[in-house]
C-alpha cells in the first residue's frame, strides 16, 4: 500500500509540474497574443496605435475590454486582415508595433505613451519643462520605490492627474514628441528629480516640504 502511495504522490507531483510548465509557456510574453481580457505593456501599445489611427476612442489604460475588440476588429477589415479582433503577429506587425530586441530600449508604443503623457502633463510649458517631465518618469523606473516599466510607472494608481482629468486623451503636442526623445536620450533637465508639482495647484504640505532640485516654468522638480 505504501509503495503504491508514493508511486501515486510521484505521479500527481508530475502531473502539477507538466501543467505549471505548459501554463508558463502559454503566460510567456514572447508567445502571448493580446486579446479580450488581456492586460499589460502590449495592450497599452495596442490601444495607443489605434487611438492614433482613429479607430480607438476609449482610454488608453492597457485592459483589452469590448471597446479595444471592435477597435482591432475595424482595423482588421480596414487592412485586409482576419477580422477576429485579436492582435496576432500579422495585425501587431501592420500597427507598427514591435519588441525591442534589447533591454533597456523602448519600443516606438511605449515612446508614443511617453509623449502622451508628457502632452497632458506639461501643456503649456516651456520645452526644457516637458522633457524634465518625461525624465521623471524615466527616473522612476530605475528607482526602487516605483515600478520598473514605463506603464507600471505611468499607469500607477494617483501618479497622474492626467489619467483621471481626461487631459491625457488631447492630441499630443508635436514638442511633446521631441521631448520624450530626448528624455530617452538621456537629456534630463529635472537635476535626477522623482517628483514634480505646480505650486500654483498644489495643496500638499509634504510636497511643499521637500527640497527643490530645479524649478521650470510652474513646475518644481524635487526628490
Amino acid at each position: 500500500m505504501a509503495f503504491k502511495y508514493s508511486r501515486s504522490v510521484r505521479a500527481a507531483a508530475l502531473a502539477l509540474f507538466l501543467l505549471l510548465l505548459l501554463f508558463c509557456r502559454q503566460a510567456s510574453p514572447a508567445n502571448a497574443l493580446s486579446k479580450y481580457g488581456s492586460t499589460g505593456d502590449e495592450v497599452i501599445a495596442v490601444q495607443t496605435k489605434l487611438k492614433e489611427l482613429g479607430y480607438y476612442k476609449g482610454n488608453i489604460d492597457g485592459i483589452y475590454g469590448s471597446g479595444t475588440k471592435s477597435a482591432v476588429t475595424n482595423f482588421q477589415k480596414a487592412n485586409g486582415l482576419s477580422a477576429d479582433g485579436i492582435a496576432g503577429v500579422k495585425t501587431l506587425a501592420a500597427l507598427g508595433i514591435t519588441k525591442s530586441s534589447t533591454s533597456g530600449e523602448y519600443t516606438e508604443s511605449e515612446i508614443a505613451l511617453l509623449a502622451r503623457i508628457i502632452s497632458a502633463e506639461s501643456r503649456g510649458e516651456p520645452y526644457e519643462g516637458q522633457v524634465a517631465v518625461g525624465a521623471v518618469i524615466l527616473n522612476r523606473i530605475a528607482h526602487p520605490s516605483f515600478p520598473n516599466t514605463l506603464s507600471g510607472v505611468i499607469y500607477q494608481p494617483g501618479a497622474f492627474s492626467c489619467l483621471t482629468d481626461g487631459q491625457v486623451n488631447v492630441a499630443v503636442a508635436e514638442s511633446a514628441k521631441k521631448a520624450a526623445q530626448d528624455a530617452i536620450n538621456g537629456w534630463d533637465p529635472s537635476g535626477g528629480a522623482i517628483y514634480y508639482y505646480n505650486p500654483a495647484k498644489s495643496t500638499n504640505k509634504w510636497i511643499f516640504s521637500r527640497p527643490v532640485i530645479n524649478t521650470i516654468g510652474s513646475h518644481r522638480f524635487f526628490s
